[in-house]
């Protein structure tokens, strides 16, 4: 199969460089063999394929550093295969999965059968956050030099903060000299008993638990204290708070390496969604009010908020149907991600598209470390993973219609605007005007997801 493409006469973004401009992207043996602003100057081979671009934009491939992928321990969620799937066809090429699954994944086999799976998968690169601590338990340093060996690219215990300040001080220690980012789910726990949603009058009218704010701050406020004298790559978490965001703003104008990201739901939904006890509404951590919408909205334009990650976190039908405290907390978000950023981020007039797609390449590339070896990028002699973009294209979200396993999304039935239509991962066409093509089984061993 002739694996040649010509994306003609899309508007080509490319942060990293600053490239902006209605160019023809010539892709060949899985790398871009050139970009010409010169229309017709480029051609495809002989049984190349030619894919006209015009009017859409053609990007680095998407990038999520935040993802919830279930394997091992919870397939009946969701899989490393379904959500490298998910990830597709929502114009991502990469993601980066959490280690919260049975078994953790703190050990380098773990690490390694992530890899294998996704490899088997053809579809989107995955890439592994290592626990950091044993089990996720708060009480023992995890292997995280061996697990950075075989390919982990971050540390987190996410799903739990780390709690301990001693433990924490060490973990920080260890991710500086690996130079490997810790990402902290920042939330004192003890400040979050019983709490299933935001404190405040709709919590109380509801007569459920409540999350305050400071339970997120204190964390961020301590680790950044901590890393003062370690200089790790700190990153916050989907971050929810004007407290939070102006903490982080602080210490970034102070020159501490500490960067946050945000996620779709933070930015379009409040507290109130939690009405009638809508447990898809229920996420970790908690929907918030309007003021901190804006607060993180505000933090994104000054450049204090720097990535965007979905918080991808899949459960079955039956576990969403339960009462709203038993019921587990998270919203998928892969296949509807880019529409809902574009909403609340470019429709609103707050940042334009070449910003967005900054946050979801570049940016989420340098956090991870990965743009070194060309994530991130769209230019000559780089990876060809790319993204389509028609900004134009109205959709409805039908959550039934999801690659994922999983259905649990609060924005079912959104009128939405802007969807990927192609994506190429390696140079393979995997998403092809906006549907997935069925692709064979390959053994572990393939090159597809090679770093």
């Amino acid at each position: 199969m002739n694996n040649t493409f010509l994306l003609r006469g899309g508007r080509v973004i490319d942060p990293a460089s600053g490239f902006d401009a209605t160019a023809d992207v010539l892709i060949s043996a899985g790398v871009i063999c050139e970009i010409s602003k010169k229309p017709g100057k480029l051609s495809a081979s002989a049984g190349g394929t030619v894919i006209e671009c015009e009017g859409r934009l053609v990007v680095p491939g998407l990038i999520d550093p935040h993802v919830h992928l279930r394997e091992p321990g919870a397939e009946h969620k969701e899989t490393i295969a379904t959500g490298a799937a998910a990830a597709v066809a929502g114009g991502f090429t990469s993601v980066c999965c959490m280690p919260n699954t049975t078994p953790t994944i703190d050990l380098p086999s773990t690490v390694e059968f992530v890899q294998m799976r996704a490899a088997a998968s053809r579809k989107a690169r995955v890439f592994v956050a290592g626990a950091a601590t044993v089990g996720r338990a708060g009480e023992q340093l995890a292997p995280m030099g061996a697990m950075s060996q075989v390919g982990a690219v971050a540390f987190t215990d996410d799903g739990d903060c780390i709690a301990s300040a001693g433990m924490m001080g060490k973990v920080l220690a260890v991710c500086a000299s690996l130079d490997k980012v810790f990402m902290q789910h920042c939330q004192d726990p003890t400040l979050t008993m019983g709490g299933v949603m935001n404190s405040g009058v709709i919590s109380a009218r509801l007569g459920l638990g409540g999350w305050p704010a400071v339970a997120e701050e204190v964390i961020i406020e301590r680790d950044i204290r901590l890393n003062r004298g370690h200089r790790c790559r700190y990153h916050v978490q989907h971050m929810t708070t004007c407290g939070g965001v102006d903490i982080v703003r602080r210490a970034r104008a102070d020159g501490q390496r500490v960067t946050a990201e945000a996620s779709p739901h933070h930015l379009l939904l409040t507290e109130e969604a939690c009405n009638n006890y809508n447990t898809q509404a229920k996420v970790n951590p908690p929907l918030r009010t309007d003021e901190d919408i804006r607060a993180l909205i505000e933090g994104i334009v000054d450049g204090t908020i720097t990535v965007l990650a979905t918080d991808h976190a899949p459960h079955a039908s039956a576990e969403k149907a339960r009462d709203f405290t038993a019921a587990p907390f998270g919203m998928i978000g892969l296949e509807c991600a880019l529409a809902l950023y574009a909403k609340a981020l470019v429709e609103s007039g707050a940042i334009d598209w070449p910003r967005l797609i900054a946050l979801l390449t570049i940016e989420p590339a340098r956090l991870l470390g990965i743009d070194s070896i060309g994530h991130g990028q769209i230019a000559q002699g780089f990876l060809a993973d790319v993204t389509v973009i028609d900004t134009n294209a109205t959709w409805k979200i039908d959550s039934e219609t999801f690659q994922s396993k999983s259905r649990n999304c609060p924005f079912d039935g959104w009128q939405v605007r802007g969807r990927a239509t192609d994506v190429f991962v390696a140079g393979r066409h995997v998403l092809v005007g906006g549907t997935l093509p069925a692709t064979p089984t390959i053994t572990a061993h393939a090159s597809f997801n090679v770093l």
